[in-house]
Formats: C-alpha cells, sequence, structure tokens
C-alpha cells in the first residue's frame, strides 16, 4: 500500500482527520464557559477563563520549535500518534475535572501535546509529495484546521443538551480511537530514516542540533519566510478572535447573529482559498520558480483591500463581501508557507523551521489579541483593523523583493 500512488493522498486523509481534531479539542472550551462555570465558579471571571485560554497558546508557542527539532529527528508517524493520543486523552480527562487549577495545568499539557502534532504532519505530507502536487496536498490538509475550528462549537451543543463533561468524553475517545487507526494505516517516509530496531523508532539521517540550528540561522531567505509568516499571523488571528465582535459592532447586530455570520464566512472562503491556491501553485511553479510565492502573493494582497473594507465597512455586502475576500486570500496564502519553505530549506530542517515559524505566528496572535482587546475598549476596533493592512502590505513588498527560489525541491 505504501508504494502505490494513492498512498500520499491517503497520507493527506489520515492527518485531515488529526487537523481537524487538533482545532475542534483546543476550540470546543472557548464554547462552553457558560455550562462549566456552573460547576467551576472560579469560571464566572472573564480573566480566570482567559488564563485558561492564554496558558495554552503560550506554551504552544514556546513549544513549537521544539516540537519541529523533534520532528527531525525521530519518526514522524509515532510522534504524531503519540500527540493525537495525548491529547485526546487530556481532553477525556478534563471531563472530570472539578476545580480551576485541574484545568488550567490540564490544559497547559493540551499545549505541549497538541504543538507536536503541526511540524510533523506537514513535513510528512511534504515528504510524501513532489512538487506537482505538494501545494494542493498542504492546502487539503489545512481545510481540516478550518473545519475543527469551526465543529469546536459543536461542544456548546453537547454541553447544552447533555452535559460540558460528556462533551470532553465523547471528542476525547473520538481522538483515542483514531490514535488506532493512524499505528495501522500511517506510515513514515521510508527514504528519510534509518531503522533503530532495538526500540522501534526510527532516526533520521541529521546533521547534530546545533549545526542545524545554525544552518537555518544563517540562511536569510528563512528569515524573510519568518518575517513573512508572522506579519499576515497579525491579521489572522486578529480576525480568528475579533471578527465576531466587528460583526456587531459595524452592522449593529447582535453576537447570536454576528458571530455564526463572520465564522461561517471565514471558514468557507478559507477552504475555496487554499483548494484554488494549492492546485494554481503546483501548476505555476512548473513553468516558474517563483510561482508558489506570486500565488501567496496574489493571495495576500486580497487581504489588504479586504482589511481596510472590514474596518470601515458599515453595510452587509460590504462586510461580508471583505470578509470572503479576506477568507479566500488567506487560504491561498495558508496553503504555500510549507511549499515555499521547501524551495529554500532541506528534508531534514523543514519540521525544525515551520516550528520557529508556528512559535512567532502564535506569539503574533497573542500579541494582537490583546491590543485589539484595548482597541475595542477604546472604540477603535475597525480603525485598528484597516491599519492592519498597511503592516501586510510591507510584508508582501519585501516578500516579491527578497524570495528567489533556485529550486522546486531543495535538497541538500
Amino acid at each position: 500500500m505504501i508504494n502505490s500512488k494513492k498512498y500520499p493522498w491517503m497520507v493527506v486523509a489520515l492527518l485531515w482527520v488529526v487537523a481537524l481534531l487538533n482545532y475542534m479539542d483546543r476550540q470546543m472550551l472557548s464554547t462552553m464557559k457558560p455550562s462549566m462555570q456552573i460547576d467551576i465558579h472560579e469560571l464566572q471571571t472573564a480573566a480566570n477563563f482567559g488564563y485558561l485560554m492564554a496558558i495554552f497558546l503560550w506554551i504552544y508557542g514556546f513549544m513549537s520549535p521544539l516540537a519541529g527539532m523533534i520532528a527531525d529527528r525521530v519518526n514522524r508517524k509515532w510522534l504524531i500518534v503519540g500527540s493525537l493520543f495525548v491529547w485526546s486523552a487530556v481532553t477525556f480527562a478534563m471531563g472530570y475535572a472539578k476545580t480551576f487549577d485541574q484545568l488550567y495545568w490540564l490544559r497547559a499539557i493540551m499545549g505541549v501535546s497538541e504543538a507536536l502534532y503541526i511540524p510533523a504532519g506537514l513535513s510528512l505530507i511534504a515528504d510524501y509529495h513532489s512538487s506537482k502536487t505538494r501545494s494542493l496536498a498542504i492546502g487539503i490538509h489545512m481545510t481540516g484546521l478550518y473545519m475543527g475550528q469551526a465543529l469546536g462549537g459543536f461542544g456548546a451543543t453537547i454541553a447544552d443538551k447533555f452535559s460540558w463533561q460528556q462533551a470532553f468524553h465523547s471528542f476525547g475517545i473520538i481522538g483515542i480511537i483514531y490514535s488506532v487507526v493512524l499505528i495501522l494505516f500511517l506510515r513514515e517516509k521510508k527514504n528519510t530514516e534509518v531503522a533503530d530496531t532495538a526500540n522501534k523508532i526510527s532516526i533520521k539521517g541529521k546533521v547534530p542540533l546545533l549545526k542545524g540550528l545554525g544552518l537555518l540561522f544563517t540562511n536569510i531567505s528563512f528569515w524573510i519566510i519568518l518575517f513573512y509568516f508572522a506579519i499576515p499571523s497579525l491579521p489572522g488571528w486578529g480576525v480568528k478572535n475579533w471578527l465576531p465582535t466587528l460583526f456587531a459592532e459595524n452592522l449593529g447586530i447582535d453576537m447570536s447573529r454576528a458571530g455564526p455570520m463572520s465564522t461561517i464566512t471565514i471558514a468557507a472562503s478559507s477552504f475555496l482559498g487554499v483548494i484554488f491556491g494549492g492546485i494554481l501553485s503546483d501548476k505555476w511553479v512548473q513553468i516558474n520558480l517563483r510561482g508558489r510565492i506570486y500565488t501567496s502573493a496574489i493571495g495576500l494582497a486580497l487581504t489588504i483591500p479586504a482589511l481596510l473594507f472590514i474596518g470601515f465597512g458599515h453595510s452587509m455586502f460590504a462586510v461580508i463581501g471583505s470578509a470572503f475576500c479576506f477568507g479566500f486570500g488567506f487560504g491561498m496564502f495558508d496553503a504555500n508557507n510549507m511549499p515555499i519553505l521547501c524551495q529554500f530549506v532541506s528534508s531534514k530542517h523543514r519540521a525544525t523551521a515551520y516550528g520557529l515559524m508556528n512559535m512567532v505566528g502564535v506569539f503574533a496572535g497573542a500579541f494582537i489579541t490583546d491590543l485589539l482587546g484595548k482597541s475595542t475598549d477604546a472604540g477603535n476596533l475597525g480603525k485598528d483593523f484597516a491599519m492592519l493592512s498597511g503592516i501586510v502590505a510591507l510584508a508582501l513588498i519585501i516578500q516579491l523583493a527578497f524570495l528567489r527560489p533556485k529550486h522546486n525541491d531543495f535538497v541538500d
């Protein structure tokens, strides 16, 4: 089966479900606060609930580079299986939590275990797919993240109909069972590993850790990619965390309408964007080495006017249209980050590199979420959303000016 031409797409399908569970399990907590605060009184204060959300982000961010380094040195199949099993077990255990402290430490463990997945998963997909299919494969995988984010809201539905404990138990057991499915069907890419039969973990033939980091940090192109990834993360996380509030304010509607309207618009448009951006990039790069960069640039360029209209629009057409434009463009950008990285960084260091990218993206998200919160209190949310367009334009100019790949798939 592993030698079949269809197996690389089976890897995408298998990991799509993992991506869905990754985002669903982390997001569902945010939807169940009303049910949980009845039993855990500390959650009645917004500050304590914020601490629960923040501890996950900070640990997830700090763990991401370490997760990448680990993924570049062990069998990624077992890392993915272990990561999924642990965060699913944590999700299951949260249903038994009786105190705020128990939830807090379980959330911290989830930050560690979930951080281990993305660098390993994306680098495995990148290894299985050539330059002809890599962006589409990554893009399809990213739709799993969007779907998981959307389905996380159903935790509140289960909590309302049954209990919040049942919601955690249900989603946790699904992940635990699915980890067994991965054991049976997921395989490491054989030509990138050297078997260690003593402990049944395959250690890749890698350069020493410090030398590998040195190669990354002396690669100017990697610094540009790092900057180019971090800057769009500002509006990306801003939209994720504050768009429902902006919809409610600019359109003068209740949050009960603004929330679903904003999240569905972004999820649907991003889904279309990653598929379109993946197909376009895979075809363009066959005739022009900068095809992936141009595709990503087009997507990012779409977010610039979108942010302006999201910030200043007050009609239903302007706000929803601009949100759709943002999601579509951001999807094109999302589908091409790892494929662009593959043009400048060897497969030996891609997970480490993406772990670093993930870290700066999460920290940018933590920064902008706090900033836009203060902006909301000051009545400047729309204005500050619009100002983000200028920062994105700067990142776009730098990317187009300096990223010039010499390979479809870098090998050292």
